[in-house]
């Protein structure tokens, strides 16, 4: 079975505002780096985005993962399993509804594990996905969040 480790982080400068991801995946010798902006959006939609990316970037199904990332929103949304619950009501009422249903979409192709780091902690790839995060956030002309922005208007 394919193990993977994944880091990931997200930013913005705001919140709303320009905002970011970081992805770093870990696969034996293998690593790749991910990271995209939006020139408006929140660090919740960021920190969610971070792990579909690295889901997303995985090339075989059923792949063990592992997946590290500061943000409780995300940890304790699918470990407390709050987002089935959320599912079954059809993501009433719930913000980043479309950002949770790509989730679960490539979440149940693989076997996922999640665990909390404390973000700024001197966890070293969850420091560089920060850092990408930022970057990402920092860039000119960021594309516009579609799904935050429809959702807020």
């Amino acid at each position: 079975m394919n193990k993977i480790t994944i880091y990931t982080d997200g930013a913005a400068r705001g919140n709303p505002g320009p905002g970011g991801y970081g992805t770093v995946l870990i696969s034996g010798a293998h690593r790749k780096e991910l990271s995209g902006g939006f020139a408006l959006t929140t660090n919740n939609r960021m920190e969610l985005l971070a792990a579909i990316v690295g889901l997303e970037a995985l090339k075989k199904a059923n792949s063990l993962v592992t997946i590290y990332s500061d943000s409780k929103y995300v940890v304790d949304a699918v470990e407390k399993k709050w987002v089935f619950g959320w599912e079954k009501i059809s993501f009433k009422n719930k913000k980043n509804a479309d950002l949770w249903r790509r989730f679960l979409k490539i979440y149940r192709k693989h076997k996922v594990n999640f665990v909390w780091v404390k973000g700024h902690a001197n966890v070293k790839e969850n420091e560089r996905c920060d850092q990408l995060a930022v970057e990402a956030s920092l860039q000119s002309n960021l594309p516009q969040d579609v799904g935050y922005v429809s959702d807020n208007q």
